[in-house]
């Protein structure tokens, strides 16, 4: 099982689905967001500044961080629940703009590919920069307002106020100066908006058996 690429904006779907594409086929799935998610989680609780490049560099090559399906730990401190709440959310963008970060974070993704022969692996640049030879592409997208409805359904708040911060999320990860959020030239771009879990899954199997 060659790579799977799954990429897109905040609120999609990818997690979800990425996650119920790799059950379906029986291979292993990385959720490469939580692993940003992670280092800014550590960031806060340690002080460092968010803007200090050098000192986040350190932070990313530095930790023992482990990403699984259900537990995602930090130099052995289980942070699965806190890389989740607003404050790390609202931080994330400023730590994943570095490119000391988003350096380390690569290395770590491709080695987890190469050491699995594959997977299914979401994120914002798997198909344009870490998996650019990935054997599926998808890029999934909704208007920003689909995606406020969700995370408010599943978090609760405000759905105006989501949206604007989902907006401005966009806007940070597409516009950063290394590997920002862009839909590959390859990619297949899936809206999720009026389709179900399954019914993308669904599309998705559909295209790799087209491709072999």
């Amino acid at each position: 099982m060659a790579i799977v690429a799954i990429d897109g904006p905040a609120g999609a779907g990818k997690s979800t689905i990425a996650r119920a594409l790799a059950k379906r086929l029986g291979v292993q799935y990385l959720d490469t967001g939580a692993m940003y998610r992670a280092v800014t989680a550590e960031a806060l609780r340690t002080g460092r500044h968010l803007d200090d490049s050098s000192a986040i560099g350190s932070l990313a090559r530095e930790c023992d961080l482990h990403v699984g399906l259900d537990l995602v730990t930090i130099d052995g401190r289980d942070v699965t629940a806190e890389i989740r709440t607003p404050e790390v959310t609202a931080a994330v963008s400023i730590v994943a703009a570095h490119s000391s970060v988003r350096t380390e974070m690569r290395r770590r993704q491709r080695e987890w590919g190469d050491a699995r022969g594959g997977g299914v692996i979401e994120g914002r640049d798997i198909g344009t920069v870490v998996f650019p030879d990935a054997a599926l592409k998808v890029f999934l997208t909704t208007s920003p307002r689909v995606r406020a409805e969700r995370r408010v359904a599943q978090s609760g708040g405000d759905v105006d106020q989501v949206e604007m911060a989902i907006v401005e999320r966009d806007r940070l990860d597409s516009t950063r100066p290394d590997s920002p959020l862009a839909e590959s030239s390859d990619a297949v771009v899936v809206d999720t908006g009026h389709s179900s879990i399954d019914e993308v899954v669904d599309q998705i199997v559909a295209l790799l058996g087209e491709r072999g």
